[in-house]
């Protein structure tokens, strides 16, 4: 082939490229949660000795993310403050209390997304959490545990989370002195998150 014909062909190839798309395009959806198949979990120091640990029942949430580019757009959730559930009624009316949550004047906490950094196989995600009517920025180290199809056709995503807060900068002071030392109840939180989402289906 001659170098003139060679150039020219060169000159097609690279305009093609130029052009022609390189791979799939990002695609961004939403992916609501499962509650059926998630947790909120929590747990506080009781006593100084021990831990008491306790669950949320009713949430809503959603995630707004490319699965295949592992970028996310949107974090959000709701959930309802009265379903606080730590397998002892006296204790979870007390909770549920204005000493605690008070549940009747504040009945939802909510969650949204500000920014996040992925490390290696993980994330750090930045996002207010309101709760008592206060809002505080709270970070969560997890994972993106990756997507599969359920046999009923479903696409799901799994997301697993840790955080820790401070109860009392959400106006819950409550607390008893023990005759031995200590506090009832301590002031850190520990919370754990394994969440289960179900793709959107279009419209």
């Amino acid at each position: 082939m001659r170098a003139g014909a060679m150039w020219m062909m060169s000159v097609v190839l690279w305009g093609l490229m130029a052009v022609l798309p390189t791979g799939a395009a990002a695609e961004t959806a939403r992916w609501d949660v499962d509650p059926d198949h998630s947790i909120i979990e929590f747990r506080v120091a009781h006593m100084v000795v021990s831990k008491t640990a306790g669950k949320f029942m009713d949430y809503t949430g959603f995630v707004e993310m490319d699965p295949e580019a592992k970028t996310f757009k949107t974090i959000e959730a709701t959930i309802n403050t009265a379903s606080i559930n730590t397998n002892q009624e006296k204790r979870d009316a007390h909770l549920r209390n204005a000493d605690f949550f008070d549940v009747e004047k504040f009945p939802t906490m909510t969650y949204k997304l500000k920014s996040y950094k992925k490390h290696g196989d993980g994330y750090t995600a930045v996002g207010d959490l309101t709760l008592r009517g206060v809002t505080k920025e709270i970070t969560l180290v997890g994972n993106f545990n990756g997507v599969t199809k359920d046999p009923w056709g479903n696409t799901r995503a799994g997301f697993s989370g840790e955080t820790k807060l401070n109860r009392k900068d959400f106006g819950m002071i409550w607390n008893k002195t023990l005759d031995s030392g200590g506090l009832v109840v301590g002031d850190e939180v520990q919370i754990r998150l394994d969440i289960e989402c179900i793709k959107a289906k279009k419209p």
